[in-house]
C-alpha cells in the first residue's frame, strides 16, 4: 500500500481494501454479493489522500455510487462523500485497473433512474432510504 494514503478507520473496511489492492481486485472485487471498487479522495479538511472501498453500479462508462454510508440510519453523510463534493477528482480502482475520475452528484430524474439501477444492484439500498434522514445522494464517476 502507498505510504501517503490514509485507509479508512472502520477496521473491516480496511482490510477489505488491502485484500482488495494485495490481490488486483480478485480478492474483494465481488463483496456481499455486489461488485466493489476502491475509492481514493482527498480529505477535505486534512489534505490527505483517503482510500476506502465502496459498492458500484455501471451506467454505460460511468461508475455510479451511492453515499449511504455502510450503517442503515446513521446520522450524516459518509467522509467519502464529502470529500468528494469539497474535491471532485478522486482515483479509482476497479479490479487491477486505477484510473481518475471526476465526480458529481447526480439530481432529479437522472439520479432516480441511478437509484432505480443501484437498489437492483444492492437491494439493501431501500432498506438505508427508508431509515434515512435526508435523500441519500447518488454519485456519478466519470473518468478523466
Amino acid at each position: 500500500m502507498n505510504a501517503d494514503v490514509t485507509d479508512s478507520p472502520d477496521l473491516s473496511v480496511a482490510e477489505h481494501v488491502r485484500r482488495y489492492l494485495d490481490s488486483g481486485g480478485e480478492d474483494g472485487f465481488l463483496e456481499g454479493g455486489v461488485t466493489n471498487l476502491v475509492l481514493t479522495t482527498v480529505g477535505r479538511k486534512s489534505g490527505t489522500r483517503r482510500r476506502t472501498g465502496v459498492f458500484f453500479g455501471q451506467d454505460g462508462e460511468r461508475y455510479i455510487l451511492v453515499a449511504s454510508g455502510s450503517v442503515p440510519g446513521a446520522p450524516g453523510l459518509p467522509n467519502w462523500y464529502l470529500n468528494l463534493r469539497a474535491n471532485p477528482e478522486a482515483e479509482v480502482q476497479v479490479r487491477a485497473e486505477r484510473f481518475a475520475v471526476r465526480a458529481r452528484t447526480a439530481q432529479g430524474a437522472e439520479r432516480n433512474r441511478l437509484w432505480r439501477l443501484m437498489t437492483s444492484v444492492a437491494p439493501v439500498y431501500r432498506r438505508y432510504a427508508a431509515l434515512a434522514r435526508q435523500e441519500i445522494p447518488v454519485v456519478v464517476l466519470e473518468r478523466v
